[in-house]
């Protein structure tokens, strides 16, 4: 069954080769633990019975080490070869020494850093049993020299990605000479293999411990129990490496050591290197045939997986010039579907984390057009005074007995005006939405053609900019529309009638009592055509008269009409002498208006002034603000209402529909051109190199199934 320690190289060497997939498979294979210094270098060697790895002080191994042992059934020389070397032997194991020291330099550099990129040897010897071993740098607790800052925690990662896996078997390797208890390599095994079903421990180092103690208790379990149980080894020393002593010499020497130890007497057949390697090879070779279904079932799945990754690239043979024609016709077809689809909400391919296509230009017709349009206040930058300019303009130089018409219209129209920018912001959103499934529509074997491609994309995009200005055209003629006449006989607008009556319902609300007089100063003049001048006294008006039982009701139409009986409106009588001079039409506007100023600043007394407005306002006025100002209101609620429900209607009739209905036929006119055909299915270099690579890995899991499938 050693045959199938070889199917695990086979495989594993081909996926490195092929480059990628090696993740997606957890071989079995055995990875060596363990911190600086603890001899892991030297297990290694005396397993394959050659100096073949670096040494020195600090970290030495930098890069992981994927060691494949293959036994030779021969007398052919020893020799090793590299991956990153193909078609060359090494028959001296000095050189393979020099070629990990250059490699490793080449990718972690000539520093103390490592690097995650392993390099892959495999030994040949009649010496060796079949196995595989992986090499890890040793642990390490504080950076030396040149080394990264960090450089425990990248060790220590490192080493937990490859344990963690589950096929894979710790070689956890601890001196002798140490407390176990602080052992580096056992913790981690422990942390990923907590119940100790896949490691197997390595005391080194017997031969340091102090006189008078031993490492039988855990060499027996009983301190540290494993189901692999502990092999205890005795390594070269310092001098032995020094003087070359030969690696035969070095393993008899072990032998004897523990065959003459009182304490490892009784257990001298379980300890040394040669049963090391054999129990490595029985446990590797059993751990491997334990999992075999479950490669094989695993193998099963990354097949379909490649086959269905291969058939996404597509056919190259189907892109001759008999298929072309077919061939883009039904891209384009696949194109166009996928646009409409996503629109629609139909695509197989639909987001589960957002909101996308057709369902993102619901949201912007009803949450962002919707918020923009109730944003907008309906008196948005209009003022009390600003209206009642409006109103006194539009009058003339006569005095309105009603509220002018004419001011209404004024004032509403630049406020519909407003509603202008939110609708064309919505057009212009919902385009880049268009725009944006455009760019994303597309699968891997479109993929192949990038030049079908982008045009693709760049015929849709041009379709969706001759649709962008005639929809805003008619998006800025609705406002236009509703601008250009006031319809104040819509059902849904109030009128002035009732516009009055609510607001004489609000002023009938009752409010603290307030007296606001008029008074006005004449001076004594003598009779003038007959009227005494004592009979243009001051006159008062009050809205709760002394003596009075109840105050008199003021209503909006008494503003405009009168009271009966008395006048209830305000009003101003004054006599001008008729010896006076009259001002001669040469006199400056500005002067006779300095003249009144100063003949109300003398005469009239303003008794209740508004504080935030130093020059009263006749209550008519105000009333006339309120009316108009409620009018705006109720006006701008219609046409806002309107808008909202005709821009999203004519943005989808006008780019959405029309571009969804005509994008497949302007695909076709435009591309299903012959002389076109050649310049349009260019194959992406990138297409063409994965295509390779998925079907080398498509041969390579084929094999493997079928020489496991064999194997059981």
């Amino acid at each position: 069954m050693d045959n199938v320690i070889e199917l695990i190289n086979k495989v594993q060497d081909v996926f490195t080769t092929v480059g990628g997939g090696k993740e997606s498979l957890d071989l079995p294979q055995i990875i060596t633990v363990g911190s600086q210094s603890s001899g892991k270098s030297s297990v290694l060697e005396n397993i394959v019975q050659r100096d073949f790895l670096p040494r020195g002080s600090g970290i030495v191994t930098r890069r992981p080490l994927v060691l494949q042992l293959v036994t030779l059934a021969n007398d052919a020389p020893d020799y090793a070869e590299f991956l990153h070397v193909p078609q060359r032997k090494f028959y001296d194991f000095d050189q393979v020494r020099q070629e990990i020291e250059q490699d490793t330099a080449r990718i972690a550099g000539d520093q103390k850093s490592i690097s995650r990129q392993p390099i892959h040897l495999k030994i040949y010897s009649k010496h060796v049993l079949n196995l595989t071993l992986i090499d890890l740098p040793g642990l390490t607790k504080i950076p030396i020299g040149d080394q990264p800052h960090d450089i425990e925690k990248q060790i220590r990662k490192l080493v937990l990605d490859y344990i963690s896996k589950p096929n894979s078997i710790i070689l956890a390797v601890t001196p002798a000479n140490s407390d176990l208890a602080n052992s580096d390599s056992l913790k981690l095994a422990r942390q990923v293999d907590p119940e100790g079903k896949r490691t197997i421990g390595v005391v080194t180092k017997l031969d340091l411990m102090d006189a008078g103690t031993n490492a039988l208790d855990i060499l027996t379990g009983r301190v540290f129990p494993l189901k692999l149980g502990f092999v205890g080894l005795v390594n070269r020393s310092q001098q032995d490496i020094l003087t070359n002593k030969p690696m035969a010499d070095a393993l008899k020497s072990e032998e004897r050591f523990f065959q003459r130890h009182p304490a490892y007497r009784t257990i001298a057949s379980r300890c040394g290197t040669a049963y090391l390697s054999k129990q490595l090879n029985n446990i590797l070779i059993a751990h491997i045939r334990e999992k075999l279904p479950e490669l094989r079932s695993r193998l099963s799945t990354l097949i379909g997986q490649a086959q269905q990754e291969l058939s996404q690239y597509g056919d190259p043979t189907f892109s001759g010039k008999v298929h072309r024609g077919s061939l883009i016709l039904k891209l384009l077809t696949m194109f166009a579907t996928e646009f409409v689809a996503s629109i629609d909400g139909t695509s197989a391919t639909i987001s589960t984390k957002e909101l996308s296509g057709g369902a993102r230009i619901y949201f912007i017709f009803n949450k962002v057009f919707g918020q923009a349009l109730s944003a907008i206040e309906p008196c948005a930058n209009l003022n009390n005074e600003d209206i009642r300019t409006a109103i006194r303009n539009s009058t003339g130089p006569r005095c309105s007995l009603f509220v002018p018409e004419l001011a209404f219209d004024l004032l509403v129209r630049p406020q519909i005006k407003l509603l202008e920018s939110p609708s064309l912001r919505c057009v212009d959103l919902v385009y880049q939405e268009l725009s944006k499934i455009c760019n994303t529509c597309g699968n891997k074997e479109l993929s192949r053609f990038p030049k079908l491609h982008a045009k693709l994309v760049e015929l849709v995009s041009d379709l969706l900019q001759e649709r962008l200005q005639p929809t805003a055209d008619y998006i800025q003629s609705l406002i236009a529309i509703e601008c250009a006449y006031i319809n104040t006989n819509h059902q849904d607008f109030p009128g002035v009638t009732a516009a009055m009556t609510e607001l004489q319902n609000q002023s009938s609300q009752p409010k603290p009592a307030r007296t606001r007089k008029l008074v006005v100063h004449t001076p004594t003049q003598p009779m003038v055509n007959g009227i005494d001048s004592n009979e243009r006294r001051t006159s008062v008006v009050s809205n709760n008269s002394a003596g009075s039982s109840s105050p008199t009701k003021d209503t909006f139409l008494t503003y405009f009409f009168g009271g009966s009986g008395k006048m209830d409106r305000p009003f101003l009588t004054h006599s001008i002498n008729q010896h006076s001079p009259v001002p001669s039409p040469s006199v400056a506007l500005t002067d006779i208006d300095h003249d009144l100023e100063r003949y109300f600043a003398n005469h009239v007394n303003l008794n209740d002034r508004e504080e935030e407005n130093p020059h009263a306002h006749l209550e008519k006025e105000a009333m006339e603000v309120k009316l108009i100002r409620t009018l705006i209101n109720s006006y701008f609620g219609i046409v806002r209402k309107s808008v909202q429900d005709l821009v999203p209607k004519a943005i989808m009739h006008l780019m959405v529909n029309i571009t969804r209905e005509s994008v497949q036929n302007r695909l076709v006119s435009a591309l299903y051109k012959e002389d076109l055909f050649d310049e349009l299915l260019q194959e992406d270099n990138n297409v063409v190199a994965e295509r390779q690579r998925c079907k080398n890995m498509l041969e390579i899991y084929r094999k493997a199934f079928t020489i496991i499938s064999d194997a059981m």
